[in-house]
């Protein structure tokens, strides 16, 4: 019980369960960014050189629907642990769902691959939300250490999220693709390993689930699981018989519509359950947000795809007569936040009655996104006429997309939690990854126009993509704060 760890500070003065969370945390980021780092690399590669072969278009719509699976499913996952089996179990089954589904990338077949995939996004739905669910058990009511705890467990994602792309990069682009699986396969069940031999300093809490569901919530869950699973395995055996032809192009379309009426009905659902005028504000405000989010996150999200690309193809690689690989440049991200996470923290604190409004912080980060992008244009000039680029221009486009994601995605979870009406917290933060998944879905289908169109004029309409939007959020923003009631 949190109770239990109120004098426990034998982990930098916090619960020793924190330990147990931030290892587990860690080695399952070294996992998704790991793949990450390679996964697009790996599907655009020729046969001959061990990869999938895949025009660029159709690795983007695979790409964007994995990326945005991967937090859609964090929704049934939460669900599935607070009603069913509880966080516990539900990290520990999440943690071994990815192993295997390593496992599968690592076996370098077609079928294999999206199988992986799948279990990927199935594991993660289960372990990513759990584990910080249970961070926030370890500390009692009114315990002023639990922003600490949740401090040192982010630093464990960006720990991992740093060193994933330096090892798997470099196995994946040095020895061979299947190599670089192999080695998060190996992280995944370190994590995995460490959690059961540590997992006694968790107590009990996420034990058992918050609350036992009844016979129609057991069948709704039936229902749910044979959809999420049951549909693509359809799919999947129907291509394989020679039944169906549908391509990832095709599915990715599909996908979409998917999204789009989760979100209308979400919002729907929401409005009609507001009770009074503040709510329905509110959630006006949360709409606005959460687009905002959608905006930032499909241009942030293409680290992994077509800023991937620039920095295998287009990019001069060589430090002091060293060719070290291209996916290294996927940690500067974790650098950069590790740096200035801090910076951010205090800058808020330090404007106090002159802090800016979410909306504005928002529209900041749009702003820093595209102009990422727009340092990038005259670069991929040169690049196009078959000249390799400095790399200070790509560590410059991820030192403002960080800046971008402090405005936005620490804001962002914050706002969640103060705007949304206490019977809906959950729902609304649930809503907030689902703008995440669609960011990353758009982000993907995006990169899918690197190999159609010249990178300088994709760069460009990304960059005016974010700039025209946080033009745009910020001329509202004060209005929208005074119409929500919001600190201007």
């Amino acid at each position: 019980m949190a109770t239990q760890s109120v004098m426990d500070t034998s982990f930098f003065g916090h619960p020793k369960g924190l330990r147990t969370l931030f290892f587990t945390e860690m080695w399952e980021r070294f996992s998704y960014y790991g793949n990450r780092a390679v996964l697009f690399l790996y599907m655009t590669a020729a046969v001959p050189a061990g990869g999938l072969g895949m025009e660029t278009a159709t690795a983007g719509a695979i790409y964007g629907i994995f990326t945005a699976c991967v937090y859609l499913l964090s929704l049934p996952g939460g669900w599935l642990a607070d009603r069913i089996i509880g966080q516990r179990k539900a990290v520990f089954y999440g943690g071994g769902i990815i192993a295997l589904g390593n496992l599968l990338l690592a076996a370098s077949t077609t079928l294999t691959f999206y199988a992986g995939l799948g279990l990927i996004c199935v594991g993660t739905g289960l372990l990513k939300t759990n584990a910080s669910t249970l961070v926030g058990s370890l500390y009692g009511q009114g315990d002023n250490r639990r922003d600490g705890g949740f401090s040192i467990y982010y630093m464990g994602i960006n720990v991992g999220a740093f060193l994933s792309p330096l090892f798997v990069g470099y196995l994946a682009q040095r020895v061979g693709w299947r190599y670089g699986f192999v080695l998060v396969t190996i992280g995944m069940i370190a994590g995995l390993i460490q959690y059961k031999l540590t997992e006694s300093a968790l107590g009990e809490n996420g034990l058992r689930p918050v609350t036992e569901p009844g016979a129609s919530e057991r069948k709704s869950l039936l229902a749910g699981a044979g959809v999420i699973l049951g549909i693509p395995l359809l799919i999947g055996v129907l291509q394989t018989m020679g039944v169906t032809a549908f391509s990832a192009v095709d599915l990715a379309d599909a996908f979409f519509v998917v999204l789009a009426l989760c979100f209308a009905g979400v919002f729907a659902i929401l409005w009609r359950g507001c009770e009074n005028d503040r709510e329905r504000k509110n959630i006006i405000l949360i709409f606005c947000l959460l687009i905002a989010s959608v905006v930032f996150w499909s241009s942030f999200e293409q680290a992994g795809s077509t800023l991937n690309l620039f920095a295998d193809a287009k990019t001069n690689n060589v430090l002091f007569g060293y060719a070290y690989p291209s996916t290294w440049f996927q940690s500067l991200n974790s650098i950069f936040l590790i740096c200035l996470a801090p910076l951010f923290s205090l800058l808020w604190i330090r404007l106090g009655k002159n802090d800016l409004s979410v909306a504005m912080k928002f529209s900041l980060a749009l702003l820093f996104v595209g102009l990422g992008y727009l340092v990038l244009v005259a670069p991929a000039k040169d690049a196009d006429q078959n000249i390799k680029v400095a790399p200070y221009w790509l560590i410059a486009t991820y030192f403002f997309h960080t800046i971008g994601e402090l405005c936005l995605s620490p804001v962002g979870l914050s706002a969640m939690t103060k705007l949304a009406p206490a019977r809906l917290g959950g729902v609304i933060m649930g809503v907030f990854f689902l703008s995440i998944a669609t960011g990353n879905y758009i982000g993907g289908r995006m990169a899918g126009f690197y190999a159609s169109m010249k990178i300088e004029d994709l760069f460009f309409y990304i960059a005016l993509f974010g700039i025209i939007a946080g033009l745009l959020f910020a001329a509202f923003s004060r209005p929208l704060a005074r119409y929500t009631g919001e600190n201007q």
